[in-house]
């Protein structure tokens, strides 16, 4: 229901919204290199295909999503004065100053634009919508820019080129996942070897995990601070960790929820735990990359050297030294967007942490009500056989491209019927989205390596999720040595 649905989400979006939502989609096909609909011979039909190829016959369709690789992108943006070339070349001068672009994402943009062909960026962008809403994923950039198209799309791009060229999200964090990093571990040598053993003892460990939702219906993370070392685990695997369970996170998302809850846990936190560059990426993965992804940060029970209080008197010396110590979160909270910094609580007792968690989602280690305890099971033989499967794996992406295409010719229908759309076209719009999901679900465990949540059954075939999978009808925790 709308009523249920924060505002400038899909099916809450006011008139002006709305329009952005439109430019911006046009802008993004632009890039993507998809021809204009006076390009497309499709006889007008809503239930037509972008480039007239025979739906009925998947055959016909490539398995990538498919426009001409060396397609041209026109007129994004303002071209400068004196520049030279054929008037369809890519010439893409952004106007963003400097100082409104934190981690450098113009520069991001431009390089995506020379190195990467349309298709490439189009096959990033509909990798990362999995089964999320199209629209929903190009609002959260918009979100995260207060509707400005440039910019927006420049965040948008950018994230493209560091999910396929700077971390492989998809091709190798994901589709490799744990079973790759347990098997390094045991079989490699040297580097490789090196980054599977970290890997595994941080997944092992329980720095950090996903368990239960907060009161709004949010997936947590729970990131136990006092089990980091700095130093003892390379910055590449924790990164590689990191982007693991913001995706795995992902995962769990679903309307009118569409982002998480992180919860850390200060407890016996000393400065021997403090480690900032993991903090650091993990802002900028946040801010630049997961844009409107955070819901609340919760900093449980954490000591005055995080947080900082005054300090005591004792001598004439400490008085003129400085009357407080600010502690580490002055320095972290200098890094952060002031929007994602508003979303920063301090909660200090298990009342304080109830006020957004129910107790029954808090496990008993912080205080909770929830018996359910970290354990991790270990990769299991066989449980990626069918990312073996390449006919399967070929065909449901075959079926997927088509259903992009007809998304994205029922958009660019959209775009030019606008402001009012018929009531016919906005429907087809919502059916396509609903066959992405479900393709999605299908394709995922030939696509995805699988996860600890998986082998406990909190991710369920098809995209259910259960929090308490090993919960039974007395309330108590079952042995999770006999879930498969």
């Amino acid at each position: 229901m709308v009523g249920n649905l924060p505002p400038g989400r899909p099916g809450n979006l006011t008139v002006e919204q709305e329009a952005k939502l439109q430019e911006l989609w046009k802008a993004t096909l632009k890039v993507f290199g998809v021809p204009d609909l006076g390009n497309i011979d499709v006889g007008g039909s809503v239930n037509g295909s972008i480039n007239g190829d025979n739906e009925d016959d998947p055959s016909e369709h490539a398995s990538t999503l498919n426009p001409e690789k060396k397609s041209k992108r026109k007129g994004l943006f303002r071209r400068r004065k004196g520049d030279s070339g054929d008037k369809d070349d890519v010439s893409v001068h952004s106007s963003i100053p400097e100082a409104d672009d934190k981690y450098g994402q113009t520069k991001e943009f431009q390089h995506a634009l020379a190195t990467q062909s349309p298709q490439d960026l189009r096959e990033a962008f509909w990798s990362m919508v999995k089964h999320d809403h199209p629209d929903g994923l190009l609002l959260r950039f918009l979100r995260a820019r207060k509707w400005d198209i440039e910019k927006a799309l420049v965040m948008m791009v950018s994230t493209m080129q560091w999910r396929s060229h700077d971390m492989h999200v998809d091709d190798d964090i994901m589709y490799n996942g744990e079973a790759a990093a347990y098997k390094d571990a045991i079989e490699s040598i040297g580097p490789t070897k090196k980054e599977g053993e970290d890997f595994m003892k941080i997944m092992r460990l329980g720095k950090s995990f996903l368990h239960g939702c907060d009161k709004e219906g949010r997936p947590i993370c729970v990131v136990r601070a006092r089990l980091h070392r700095a130093g003892e685990q390379s910055e590449a695997s924790l990164e590689r960790v990191t982007v693991h369970i913001i995706e795995t996170a992902r995962l769990l998302l679903s309307p009118p929820v569409d982002s998480a809850t992180i919860v850390f846990d200060m407890t016996s936190f000393s400065m021997a735990n403090m480690d900032y560059a993991p903090v650091k990426f993990m802002i900028k993965c946040f801010e630049a990359n997961y844009p409107e992804s955070l819901g609340v940060v919760l900093v449980h029970k954490s000591p005055w050297v995080f947080q900082g209080k005054p300090l005591v008197c004792v001598s004439p010396i400490v008085i003129r030294l400085s009357p407080t110590s600010e502690g580490i979160w002055t320095i972290i909270k200098g890094w952060l967007d002031p929007v994602v910094a508003s979303k920063v609580h301090f909660t200090k007792t298990i009342d304080e942490l109830s006020q957004f968690i129910s107790l029954n989602n808090i496990p008993t280690e912080l205080g909770g009500d929830d018996p359910w305890t970290f354990s991790y099971p270990e990769p299991q033989p066989g449980e990626n056989d069918r990312m073996k499967d390449d006919a399967t794996r070929h065909r449901l992406l075959e079926e997927r491209a088509i259903v992009v295409k007809e998304f994205e010719y029922a958009t660019q229908k959209w775009i030019q019927s606008a402001p009012q759309a018929d009531t016919e076209l906005r429907q087809k719009r919502t059916s396509l989205v609903e066959q992405l999901r479900k393709g999605y679900w299908q394709l995922d465990p030939y696509l995805r390596a699988r996860t600890w949540y998986d082998r406990t059954g909190m991710i369920k075939p098809g995209g259910t999720i259960d929090y308490h999978p090993n919960l039974n009808r007395t309330g108590e925790i079952d042995d999770p040595d006999g879930v498969d």
